[in-house]
């Protein structure tokens, strides 16, 4: 199975699913937000299949920091723009796998997707 691994490495959420993983014995590749950067059609389609919904971090400071006409009206374009712009906005982790993606750390939903 093809595991790639999508977040920024001082994230506890981050820290606590490669951690997993490692101990799980599964091969993953891991993207780095701040060094690599966001990607506009990656977002696309996380959006297409999770729901933006789900992929934005509103709980996040750097979400809770943006001026009120940045987070009104906010849908699918909307989200992606503010998620390009500001990666760290992105739920962590979110993981491509064979069988879909997953957004967020939850072991019960990873061992039943990856082993």
């Amino acid at each position: 199975m093809t595991i790639h691994v999508y977040g920024i490495p001082n994230c506890d959420t981050v820290k606590k699913a490669r951690k997993w993983v490692d101990a799980n014995g599964l091969e993953y590749t891991f993207h780095d937000y701040k060094k690599e950067g966001a990607d506009a059609g990656k977002l696309a389609s996380w959006s297409d299949a999770a729901g933006w919904e789900a992929l934005l971090n509103k709980r996040g400071t750097t979400f809770r920091k943006l001026d009120d006409a940045e987070k009104a009206d906010l849908n699918q374009e909307k989200a992606i723009a503010l998620m390009l712009q500001h990666p760290s906005m992105i739920k962590r982790p979110v993981v491509e796998y064979d069988g879909g993606i997953l957004v967020g750390f939850s072991e019960d939903a990873w061992s039943a997707a990856l082993q």
